[in-house]
């Protein structure tokens, strides 16, 4: 079994409200919720206007199964027009 885990920190060019970023961020989750059947939550910098921090995980038993899912995932956000990622960590654990 492998989990893999990645850390996303996006920045949100011209957001100037708490409300404007939840839907921004809950817009940018679910998209990537529903096209890859991955889980995915902001994990940090919640009150922060145009800093956002989402964590994402699978599971899988194919270490390279798992690692293309989650690449596949970061290259969907980074053609979405409302976010930047400006830092990406992933972590692959196998069990």
């Amino acid at each position: 079994m492998t989990i893999g885990v990645a850390r996303l920190t996006f920045r949100l060019p011209g957001n100037t409200s708490l409300k404007g970023k939840r839907k921004l961020v809950k817009s940018t989750i679910d998209k990537v919720r529903h096209k890859f059947r991955i889980s995915m939550a902001e994990v940090a910098d919640q009150d922060v206007l145009q800093r956002s921090v989402c964590g994402m995980a699978v599971v899988g038993n194919d270490r390279r199964l798992v690692n293309a899912i989650l690449d596949k995932a970061i290259d969907f956000i980074e053609t979405l027009n409302d976010t930047e990622i400006v830092d990406c960590e992933i972590e692959l654990i196998a069990f």
